[in-house]
């Protein structure tokens, strides 16, 4: 898949922008080469085409089993070996590995991508208004910056807290973000095309109000306590629920990512709004929004998709920390944080169980952060 990924990408480089320059920067396509390697091998190991053991399995006798062990007795079509090794709990590290790239991939960029919406839908009012506005937003946003993270997420992940339904209120709030910023991105861009404005906007925020009620709802409930309950969409409707420890986990990532991308984002904009370019447009008599999504937001995309590469690194430090300390996933999970942590109780015995989860959090880190500064560097030259 990689080889594939480069010979297209390589060859039609001139014609994809930004990401194409990334293959005339060697730091860029080393990083890119790292991150999509885990991509891929999250996305087969969650097809179970590379994994090869259930990962919550336990094989008698294969307790702490050094790597490359055979399987006593292994049956017709089961793998016959433990690759890694097994852990304490006699279950496949390498398994656990690959489908704990998954619950990386699947978890890490979406979060970063609702922090961003998050962050630029407050902090580009913030910046170009100013006034009591940004005051209040900066306040709320340096007030969320001063917890510390792990003290937050600790609060926010408690049993006692979850069976509150803050996490699902905190969600119903952080999730309207995108449709707020789609809604607005679009009005702003074809308000001067209203026929074209009124047939895209039901439709478009139609299907994003749908996805919106289905993450929010779980079971047919928006919130769903031993004290109370608020219905949400009817069961036959909801397609898909997010799992009650990925949805805390998920929320509270978003929660302690926004205030950072919101200063970012402000900062932006208070030295873009002074350019002469919009100038221009407020002479044209040109709306807030449509300057502030039209023309500040792209002059901005090269620090904030290099920040973008950034937090998704940032995140997954995040989830690995949070899974260390056993907070937010289920304990099961083969997340790297938990098996990381599992592994750390007999490292001074056992070093395989640990050792494989730590070295994918490192490359992962590693290729994001090679990335990020092979996006700087291509950006610094448009």
């Amino acid at each position: 898949s990689l080889v594939i990924l480069y010979g297209f990408s390589i060859g039609f480089k001139r014609k994809l922008g930004l990401y194409g320059k990334l293959f005339d920067s060697p730091i860029g396509m080393i990083g890119f080469g790292l991150v999509m390697f885990w991509v891929f091998t999250g996305i087969y190991g969650a097809m179970d085409m590379i994994v090869t053991h259930d990962p919550l399995t336990q094989v008698s006798g294969m307790k702490n089993k050094v790597p490359g062990t055979p399987l006593r007795g292994a049956e017709e079509g089961d793998y016959a070996y433990y690759l890694l090794g097994g852990d304490n709990l006699a279950r496949d590290v390498f398994s656990r590995l690959v489908k704990g790239a998954w619950e990386v991939i699947k978890i890490a960029p979406m979060a970063a991508v609702f922090a961003f919406m998050v962050g630029i839908t407050l902090g580009l009012p913030a910046g170009y208004y100013g006034g009591r506005l940004d005051t209040i937003l900066s306040f709320a946003a340096n007030l969320i910056l001063a917890f510390p993270v792990i003290l937050l997420f600790y609060l926010l992940v408690t049993p006692e807290i979850v069976a509150t339904g803050v996490p699902n209120y905190m969600a119903i709030v952080l999730f309207v973000f995108p449709i707020i910023f789609v809604g607005v991105l679009l009005n702003s861009r074809y308000y001067t095309r209203p026929k074209l404005r009124n047939m895209l906007l039901p439709l478009v925020l139609g299907t994003i109000i749908w996805f919106y009620l289905q993450l929010v709802s779980n079971g047919g409930y928006l919130i769903n306590t031993p004290a109370y309950s608020i219905p949400g969409l009817p069961k036959a409707m909801d397609l898909f629920d997010i799992p009650g420890g990925i949805l805390v986990v998920f929320v509270s990532v978003v929660f302690v990512n926004s205030p950072t991308v919101f200063r970012i984002v402000r900062g932006l904009t208070l030295d873009i709004k002074t350019r002469d370019y919009v100038a221009a447009a407020q002479t044209r008599g040109e709306g807030p929004w449509y300057i502030m999504l039209w023309e500040i937001l792209p002059n901005a995309r090269g620090p904030l998709i290099v920040d973008f590469c950034l937090r998704i690194g940032y995140t997954t430090i995040l989830l690995g920390t949070l899974g260390f300390f056993g907070l937010g996933l289920p304990p099961e999970s083969p997340d790297w944080g938990s098996t990381i942590n599992d592994g750390r109780k007999l490292l001074s015995i056992y070093l395989h169980p640990a050792l494989p989860p730590a070295f994918a959090l490192l490359t992962l880190v590693l290729g994001l952060n090679l990335l990020a500064d092979g996006l700087r560097e291509e950006s610094l030259k448009d």
